[in-house]
């Protein structure tokens, strides 16, 4: 072989080792990225199933409550026609092809079943699934116990199915009711199946990027051989290697940033606020409440538009201050407490954004927080940002409180509040709740400047 076909392949011969070493590293990594993935979404999944299940049985609690009150302590006829009426409402309520309310007494026979009205009055007791477990029993059994989570399997009524459900359960002990509702599991293996063919297209997209980097490389090698010294061939391949390295770098941190996103699970909440207003339609001020139906719907549409790359808009439109304004005026809109909002000083210095991102939610959470469960008359909201110093964001009702340390030891309770403890600390922030029954609750994010400053370095340097 001459020396200039030698040095020819000396040039090419590291290149596709290279290239080809990348491509295996692209599809492990990519197979591990793939797995954590899972993982969270999975994670995700099942806590945002939760968190909807309980919103839906309060939204069906509040619509019966009134009448359940009125029952109590009345005659037998009196609690029998309150309990009727309450059925009545029970079964207009659902959501979706799959998603309905049951009512059972505390003996296992059927009351409501909107979607298997062929049950009514039946006595379930002794039902098992194919797993051996008595499925009416067990519902029933936590019904007793203050209410809470149950998995088993049951038809699904679009499909004419078994599949695996998650119901969430309450016993109405005056009306001799267990009372919940469930949502089909079989979800989040579409959700999964998604994940897969993506990451199979991402990666078959990267390896095609390599391929086009090889045979680039190959032309730009044997079209400069006879021009270019051994140093030069080893310059370009260094530069080659340089631009496949970033290619993974770069989708790396796309699937990262798209994995975090997936737990805020914000679409499940939008639909759930829907329902809860849809279900207050009946209620005076009718207009109003439509307006808010038509733009929750709105805002459904463009979560599912934009899917896993979903980012508060606000904050980039109007900034963090403005769009915790705006957060505190819809809160008061949907019938909250009134938030006194403040943001000092005006204007807000330049924050990293991954720090604004986090603010933003750390307040959104705070304020769901006290507008479900708080029963507060006023909350505070205030963000105090001073150049140079430590970033605090402190949000304080005069609510009905809670015992924070029963709440952190509960393992179905707290995840909000968890989820802020989280967000936080992976920006080197910290969460600091004080709070006891019955003397309101009072929350600080804080973010040292020492925080601030390396997170804005670390964003100047990528």
């Amino acid at each position: 072989m001459k020396l200039r076909g030698k040095i020819l392949l000396l040039a090419i011969a590291p290149l596709l080792a290279s290239l080809a070493l990348i491509a295996v590293g692209v599809r492990q990594q990519e197979g591990e990225l793939v797995a954590r993935e899972h993982a969270t979404v999975q994670r995700a999944y099942m806590e945002a199933r939760r968190d909807e299940l309980r919103h839906y049985v309060d939204l069906a609690l509040s619509t019966v409550q009134p009448l359940y009150a009125q029952a109590q302590g009345q005659d037998a006829l009196t609690r029998r026609h309150a309990s009727e009426q309450a059925l009545q409402r029970l079964a207009t309520l659902d959501y979706g092809a799959d998603g309905y309310f049951f009512v059972y007494d505390l003996q296992g026979r059927v009351l409501m079943h909107s979607r298997q009205p062929e049950l009514l009055g039946q006595n379930l007791w002794e039902l098992r699934d194919a797993r051996g477990q008595p499925t009416i029993q067990r519902l029933i059994a936590q019904a007793r116990a203050g209410g809470g989570y149950v998995e088993y399997l049951w038809r699904k009524p679009s499909s004419q199915q078994m599949a695996p459900k998650l119901g969430y359960v309450v016993a109405l002990p005056e009306w001799n009711w267990m009372m919940g509702t469930g949502l089909y599991l079989d979800g989040i293996q579409a959700t999964l199946d998604q994940l897969d063919r993506e990451a199979q297209g991402n990666i078959a997209r990267t390896l095609w990027w390599i391929v086009g980097i090889a045979l680039a490389g190959i032309v730009l090698i044997s079209a400069s051989a006879l021009a270019l010294n051994l140093s030069e061939h080893r310059l370009a391949e260094q530069k080659l290697r340089l631009l496949a390295h970033e290619v993974v770098r770069s989708q790396e941190e796309e699937r990262a940033h798209l994995a975090r996103e997936l737990h805020d699970g914000i679409s499940q909440t939008l639909v759930s606020t829907k329902l809860l207003v849809e279900a207050n339609l009946r209620e005076p001020r009718p207009a109003l409440l439509q307006q808010a139906v038509e733009r929750l719907s709105s805002s459904l549409h463009e979560v599912r538009r934009i899917s896993h790359r979903l980012r508060p808009a606000l904050l980039d439109t109007l900034g963090l201050d403005a769009a915790l304004e705006h957060l505190a005026r819809e809160c008061e809109t949907a019938g909250g407490p009134r938030i006194d909002c403040s943001c000092e000083p005006r204007p807000l210095p330049t924050l990293p954004e991954v720090a604004v991102t986090v603010l933003f939610r750390v307040a959104q959470e705070a304020l769901t927080n006290a507008l479900k469960h708080a029963q507060a008359g006023q909350v505070l909201l205030q963000l105090q940002a001073p150049a140079g110093g430590d970033l605090s964001l402190v949000v304080q009702d005069d609510g009905q409180g809670f015992d924070l340390r029963a709440q952190n030891l509960h393992p179905q309770q707290g995840i909000g509040l968890r989820n802020m403890r989280e967000r936080l600390a992976a920006i080197g922030g910290q969460l600091d709740i004080q709070t006891r029954p019955g003397h309101g609750t009072w929350i600080e994010a804080r973010l040292p400047a020492e925080a601030l400053a390396r997170l804005a370095s670390d964003n100047a340097v990528s």
